[in-house]
């Protein structure tokens, strides 16, 4: 029996939650992913494929601010991605977490997410 890494593992995790979490028009996806660097999240219509909202510690507005992988980036990360999709008239997400672990970062994201308007 072959011992799989983390990031093997962390993406079977995934594959698990990807089938029985899928965006819709109605209720799209947000999807996070962190690196030991940067936070992304991204909200995904998957019945269309489309990338509807998307926010992330790369983006030249928050690079400004130097922003990384932490608790209070996520926070920021969040609340960010609440209010654009909060423009583009989406109210109501699936979370999916990506295979990490909900605490930390991944948390952070969500309750600022949600503090700032988005509910799932």
């Amino acid at each position: 029996m072959s011992k799989l890494s983390k990031k093997e593992q962390r993406v079977r995790r995934h594959r698990h939650i990807r089938n029985k979490v899928a965006g819709t028009a109605q209720m799209p996806r947000l999807c996070v992913c962190r690196t030991g660097a940067h936070i992304y999240a991204q909200v995904i219509d998957d019945e269309a494929g489309n990338t509807l909202v998307a926010a992330s510690t790369v983006e030249k507005v928050f690079r400004d601010q130097k922003l990384s992988a932490n608790v209070k980036s996520a926070q920021v990360i969040g609340a960010a991605i609440a209010q654009r999709a909060l423009e583009k008239d989406i109210k109501t997400v699936v979370f999916d977490r990506g295979g990490f672990p909900y605490h930390g970062c991944v948390k952070a994201l969500a309750d600022a997410a949600r503090e700032a308007g988005l509910q799932f």
